[in-house]
């Protein structure tokens, strides 16, 4: 009996010891997506950090985009981009095709060079932005941003629209 007692005990712990290693490597996998340091662009190079899918070519493009803007790019490969998009606030509805973070602001999507910097000059109190799905008109998708382009600001107030431009 005892030892069934203590098998049953060791399951419980192996089990629990599992779910923390589990839950310790996403926060250390998501660790520089709430690291400041790592997306600093007061007075320093404009950097961002984007995790994406590394079969996604527009997620590449806009990447490309970025750097073309005078922005270093940090990519991540990340398969999971849609769950780490949800753990940072991103709302599912409203997700773009990639992750990226600038100063201490999470952009989802193919949101257009002079909206973020708009947001990170402005500093409004929210945890980011998203422009979603992938706009057929958006920088990645297109040479050119062309036409009209919805992006939503989102954090502990809710989901509102930060530009329609």
């Amino acid at each position: 009996m005892n030892r069934r007692i203590f098998l049953a005990s060791l399951g419980i712990f192996g089990v629990g010891g599992a779910f923390a290693l589990t839950t310790l490597t996403s926060a250390q996998s998501t660790a520089d997506a709430s690291d400041p340091a790592v997306n600093d662009t007061a007075g320093g190079p404009k950097q961002v950090t984007m995790w994406r899918d590394p079969n996604c070519g527009c997620c590449d493009a806009y990447a490309d985009y970025l750097e073309e803007n005078g922005y270093t790019v940090k990519r991540i490969d990340d398969r999971d981009f849609d769950k780490t998009s949800i753990s940072v606030g991103v709302p599912e509805q409203g997700m773009g095709c990639h992750l990226a973070k600038i100063d201490r602001y999470f952009v989802s999507g193919l949101v257009p060079v002079d909206i973020m910097e708009r947001l990170v000059a402005e500093q409004p109190d929210i945890t980011g932005i998203t422009l979603p799905g992938m706009p057929a008109n958006a920088p990645g998708m297109a040479r050119t941003k062309t036409g009209t382009l919805k992006t939503y600001a989102f954090g502990e107030g809710g989901i509102t629209v930060y530009s329609d431009e």
